[in-house]
C-alpha cells in the first residue's frame, strides 16, 4: 500500500464483484480541486521522480506491468468508473521505482509507482492485479483530490512538495525530513492517510475492475494472506504500506466473502484454463526474478541466486519443448515455474557478475522451460540478448534481425540496442522513428534515436531527438535548451537539416517555450 505522500499507499484491493456492491454506497465525488489542478500536482510531482536515480524504465518489466495495467484501465472505462473528464485529463501513467520494499503508489493526476519490491514478492500476476486495482480505484473514485480538499488552504506546490518529501522519507529518513518543511506541511501530511471508508471503497471497486479485466479474485485473499503473515512476524520495513494501513478483521473478512459470491467462484476449471494458468504463472516467476536482480541486491545475493540455480539444474532431466509442455499443464506446473524463475535470476545474476560462460550455460538449460510459452520465450531471448551487450558481444540475431519484425515495446527498444552494437543504426532510426511517431512519449526509444542518428552523422536530429527525450520526461527548459541548440546547428551549419526537419523543431521549439512560460505562469499563481 503505498501512499502518494504516505499519501495514497498501495494497498492490496478487495472489492465486491459486480452486483454485490449494495452493501457499500459510493462516497461520491465531494472534491473542490478540479482535474486539472490535480494533473498539474501530480506533473510536478513525477518531473522529480523521472530524475530520482531510483526511476526504473526496464523495458521487459515495464511490458509485463503494462500487460497487467492495460486490461484494468481498460476494465475501468467499461464499468463506468473513470469518468470522461478525468479520463482525457490525467495521465494514467505507471512507472518502476527500483526499491526492495513492497509498495505501490497513487499520485495526483493518473501516475502511478510500483517498486521492484512488489513485484518480486506478490505470487501471481492475479495478486499484482489486486494491488493495481485497488490503487487504480483510489484515483478514479478521486479520493486524492478529496483528501487534497482537506488541505484547501494549502497552495499546490506546497502539497506537492510534502509528497516528494514523504516519498523521499521512505529511503531516506534525514532527506524526507528535509524536504517536508515546517509544522504546516507535517500537519497536512497526517490527514493525506486514506480513510477506512476510502479504503473500503477501494476495495469494492478494485474487485470489480479485476475481475472484469480478467483476473482471478484469489489474487485479493492471497495477498491479504501475505499481509497477515508479515504482520503476525513483525514487519521490518519490507512492507511500508502494512504499517500506513493495516489490514483489519473486517477488511479481510470483506475481501473473502466477495471472493466466495464471485462468478468463479466453487467453479472446477477445465484443462485450458490449468494450462493458461501455468504458462502466466513460468511468465511471472521470471519477471520477479527480473525485479529481485535489477533491485540490486548485493553481490552476497546474487551469489546465492546463482547457486540456486545451479542447484536446480542438477535436479532437472533433459527436456524438450514437448515435455516442458506437459508440465506446463500437469499439476507440476508451480514447481516447473520456481524452476524457470531460479533459472531466469541465475543467468541474470551471473552476467551481474561478469561470469558469462556459466550465465549462458544456465540460459541453455532456460530455454527449454520457456519455450511453449510464447511470451516466456520472448522473454528468454531477449535476456541472451542482454546477455551478449552486458559481455560486450555482438548478439548474434544482429546479423540477420528484421526490425520491422519488432512489435513488442521490448522487442523494439532491445533489438536496437542489438543493432546499434552491430553498427545497423540505418535500420534503427528508421524503426524508431515509426515507433516515437505511435509513442511520441516514450524518453528511451527517443534517446535511442538520438544514439542512432549520431551515428549516422546526423548532429540536428540526434539534438532534436535528445529534446523530445526530456520533453517525454517533463523537462520542458531542458528540452527547449536542446531545441535552441539544433536551430543553432542549423543556423551555424546551413544544410546540416533539411527543410522538413528544420520544419519539425521550429514548431516544437514555439511548443515547448509555451509550456515553459504557461509553467512559470502557474507556479506563480501557486504560490
Amino acid at each position: 500500500m503505498l501512499t502518494a505522500a504516505n499519501v495514497v499507499l498501495a494497498q492490496p484491493a478487495g472489492a465486491a464483484p459486480a452486483g454485490a456492491s449494495g452493501s457499500l454506497p459510493s462516497l461520491g465525488d465531494n472534491s473542490e480541486l478540479s482535474a486539472a489542478a490535480e494533473r498539474r500536482i501530480g506533473d510536478r510531482i513525477a518531473t522529480a521522480i523521472y530524475r530520482d536515480p531510483d526511476y526504473l524504465d526496464d523495458p521487459v518489466l515495464n511490458d509485463y506491468l503494462q500487460s497487467v495495467w492495460q486490461p484494468l484501465l481498460a476494465a475501468a472505462r467499461a464499468r463506468g468508473e473513470l469518468g470522461a473528464e478525468i479520463d482525457e485529463r490525467f495521465a494514467w501513467q505507471i512507472f518502476l521505482v527500483r526499491d526492495r520494499s513492497v509498495n505501490a503508489f497513487a499520485l495526483p493526476g493518473g501516475y502511478f509507482g510500483v517498486h521492484l519490491g512488489l513485484i518480486a514478492t506478490v505470487g501471481s500476476v492475479d495478486e499484482l492485479a489486486a494491488v493495481l486495482g485497488h490503487e487504480l480505484s483510489h484515483v478514479t473514485q478521486r479520493h486524492i483530490s478529496r483528501l487534497m480538499t482537506q488541505q484547501n488552504r494549502q497552495a499546490p506546490w506546497m502539497i506537492a512538495a510534502m509528497i516528494l518529501g514523504v516519498l523521499a522519507a521512505g529511503k531516506n529518513p534525514s532527506a524526507g525530513s528535509a524536504a517536508i518543511v515546517g509544522g504546516q506541511a507535517v500537519a497536512a501530511q497526517s490527514q493525506l492517510n486514506f480513510s477506512r471508508d476510502m479504503e473500503r471503497e477501494a476495495d469494492r471497486v478494485g474487485f470489480g475492475v479485476m475481475l472484469d479485466a480478467g483476473f482471478a479474485g484469489r489474487g485479493v485473499t492471497s495477498m491479504f494472506e501475505k499481509l497477515q503473515q508479515a504482520g503476525r512476524l513483525n514487519d521490518n520495513g519490507a512492507f511500508p504500506y502494512l504499517r500506513s494501513h493495516p489490514l483489519t478483521t473486517e477488511r479481510i473478512a470483506e475481501a473473502q466473502a466477495r471472493q466466495q459470491l464471485a462468478p468463479t467462484a466453487g467453479s472446477k476449471p477445465g484443462k485450458e484454463t490449468v494450462a493458461e494458468a501455468g504458462k502466466a504463472r513460468v511468465l511471472h516467476t521470471m519477471m520477479a526474478a527480473r525485479a529481485r536482480i535489477l533491485a540490486a541486491p548485493g553481490v552476497d545475493a546474487l551469489h546465492a541466486m546463482v547457486a540456486e540455480a545451479r542447484q536446480r539444474v542438477s535436479a532437472l532431466p533433459a527436456l524438450s519443448a514437448l515435455s516442458a509442455q506437459s508440465a506446463v499443464e500437469s499439476p507440476a506446473t508451480a514447481a516447473n515455474s520456481r524452476d524457470a524463475g531460479a533459472l531466469y535470476a541465475g543467468v541474470l545474476a551471473a552476467a551481474q557478475l561478469r561470469d558469462f560462460a556459466g550465465a549462458r550455460s544456465l540460459l541453455a538449460r532456460l530455454k527449454p522451460l520457456s519455450a511453449p510459452i510464447e511470451r516466456a520465450a520472448s522473454a528468454v531471448e531477449l535476456l541472451g540478448i542482454e546477455l551478449d551487450l552486458l559481455a560486450g558481444v555482438e548478439p548474434p540475431s544482429a546479423a540477420s534481425f528484421d526490425m520491422a519484425r519488432a512489435g513488442a515495446r521490448d522487442q523494439v527498444l532491445t533489438q536496437a540496442r542489438s543493432l546499434l552494437a552491430a553498427q545497423r543504426a540505418a535500420d534503427v532510426s528508421g524503426r524508431l522513428q515509426t515507433w516515437v511517431a505511435g509513442h511520441p512519449k516514450d524518453a528511451m526509444a527517443w534517446q535511442l534515436l538520438a544514439v542512432a542518428y549520431g551515428s549516422q552523422n546526423q548532429p540536428v536530429r540526434a539534438i532534436r531527438a535528445d529534446a523530445e527525450s526530456r520533453a517525454a520526461q517533463l523537462d520542458y527548459s531542458g528540452a527547449l535548451d536542446r531545441f535552441k541548440a539544433a536551430q543553432g546547428l542549423m543556423r551555424s551549419s546551413p544544410g546540416s537539416a533539411d527543410y522538413v526537419e528544420g520544419s519539425i523543431i521550429d514548431t516544437r521549439t514555439r511548443q515547448i517555450e509555451s509550456l515553459v512560460k504557461e509553467q512559470a505562469l502557474q507556479d506563480k499563481i501557486d504560490r
